[in-house]
């Protein structure tokens, strides 16, 4: 049985193929933006860039959390079998 939020991602990742690239998404949204904000200044586009890759990075993770509420609620049906 799978105990904490952790090992719950570890093993939805290892069975959900979508959420591997919603991770994979996630990670690259993060990065451009910690170089966006390693800038001292950002030009208009920049700006924007930034604000759209937040909305973007926000509907991956809510995404991600559907799924992982998912398996919690399929897997937790599982043990409760009469």
């Amino acid at each position: 049985m799978v105990h904490n939020h952790d090992e719950v991602k570890r093993a939805v990742a290892e069975e959900n193929p979508e959420y591997r690239e919603l991770m994979h998404q996630h990670a690259g949204f993060d990065s451009r933006l910690e170089e966006l904000q390693g800038k001292a200044v950002l030009d208009e586009t920049e700006r924007v860039e930034t604000v759209n890759l937040k909305k973007q990075k926000l509907q991956v993770k809510d995404r991600m959390e559907r799924i992982l509420r998912d398996y919690i609620e399929r897997t937790a049906g599982a043990g409760v079998r009469h």
